[in-house]
């Protein structure tokens, strides 16, 4: 017997490749017990989407149209639906948008890498109310240093993004002095000449991505 539309979980869709949106639809349908009631490709309209269809599912890309960050999104709607799951994806392996997402108060951070059986166990288990991150991944450094700390993380993604060390002081409430002492370790740690060839080295492996 056919399951009747009140016992599927309502589910609001933001993915912006038109193929991969294709699969994901045909996945969260009535067949697994979902029901995709919206779907977008521009993160910033995802809160007019969930104040108007009210989903106890939001699946959410990171990267999204005209440069819409999903992580900016998921800010701006958690502290609105404090009951509604919310599960972050990326294609790209970029170190920071897991625990960032995890921060900002998401149930579960999936690659898309995955397969779509992995993604919908993951919505069942959140929806019961577990979450899900990958193991944390750290940027490679020689043998014998010790890895980035999550301070020195979040100096580097604000390098990443053009900031001044006295913008980066003021963002993370701390000396211009202590940001220079992390700059410092990280580019002893790293084995960088300056901290020009360290950002670019970051940011040209994707690492870090300093439009999202």
């Amino acid at each position: 017997m056919t399951e009747t539309t009140n016992t599927l979980t309502r589910v609001v869709l933001v993915e912006d490749h038109e193929l991969v949106l294709e699969f994901f639809c045909s996945d969260f349908s009535e067949k697994n017990g979902f029901q995709t009631v919206g779907t977008t490709a521009d993160a910033s309209a995802a809160d007019d989407l969930c104040r108007n269809l009210k989903p106890e599912l939001l699946i959410m890309d990171v990267c999204t149209e005209d440069g819409a960050s999903g992580l900016d999104a998921l800010q701006r709607i958690r502290p609105l639906y404090p009951d509604m799951k919310i599960i972050m994806m990326s294609g790209f392996d970029e170190l920071s948008y897991s625990p960032r997402a995890k921060e900002y108060g998401a149930n579960a951070f999936v690659f898309k890498s995955k397969s779509p059986d992995f993604f919908l166990e993951i919505a069942r288990k959140v929806l019961e109310g577990e979450t899900y991150f990958p193991d944390a991944m750290k940027i490679p450094v020689p043998d014998g240093e010790a890895p980035f700390t999550d301070r020195e993380m979040e100096i580097m993604r604000l390098l990443c993004k053009r900031k001044s060390r006295i913008e980066i002081a003021d963002i993370l409430f701390i000396s211009e002095g202590t940001v220079n002492k992390h700059i410092e370790r990280m580019r002893m740690k790293g084995g960088f000449s300056s901290t020009f060839d360290m950002v670019v080295d970051i940011v040209s492996k994707g690492w870090i991505n300093p439009n999202f």
